[in-house]
């Protein structure tokens, strides 16, 4: 089961798509972040998602905002898959152990072996505030991310 809303999120330390080491508890107190579980870089779904965010970036820094977007593929596929598609924001890899924050936030498909389309909205002192979990094949809707930020 995800996490819910009013729960503490679960700290986290992944390697973005340059290496460098992402802690979630590095935000608090400082932004807020919009944690953004995807299934897999380069398929058509996740590409349409994390591109409508790339052009629509400002909604989040114009909240104090950090956008964090998590999937099972390693280090090296985010790189090549940020490149590509112009994404400015860190693509965090869950790949080893595989799952593992995926599973801690409740989003991990066992049967699939990816994460599912998860995205949590973190307070400053690190409370989930919003959360919407979605199957696979279905989008979400950035709008709701930034109802739901202007509430923080």
């Amino acid at each position: 089961m995800a996490i819910q809303v009013g729960e503490k999120a679960p700290d986290f330390e992944l390697k973005d798509n340059h290496g460098a080491t992402v802690k979630l508890s590095d935000f608090r107190g400082d932004k807020n972040v919009v944690l953004l579980f995807y299934p897999f870089a380069f398929t058509g779904v996740c590409t349409g998602e994390l591109c409508e965010l790339r052009d629509n970036l400002p909604q989040f820094s114009d909240r104090d905002t950090q956008l964090l977007a998590v999937s099972n593929d390693s280090i090296h596929t985010l790189r090549v898959f940020a490149e590509q598609e112009g994404l400015e924001y860190p693509l965090l890899s869950d790949f080893w152990p595989h799952g593992e924050v995926s599973r801690a936030y409740g989003v991990f498909a066992e049967d699939k072996g990816c994460a599912v389309r998860g995205t949590f909205v973190i307070d400053k002192a690190g409370v989930v505030r919003w959360t919407v979990v979605n199957a696979l094949p279905d989008a979400r809707d950035l709008s709701e991310y930034v109802k739901a930020l202007d509430t923080l």
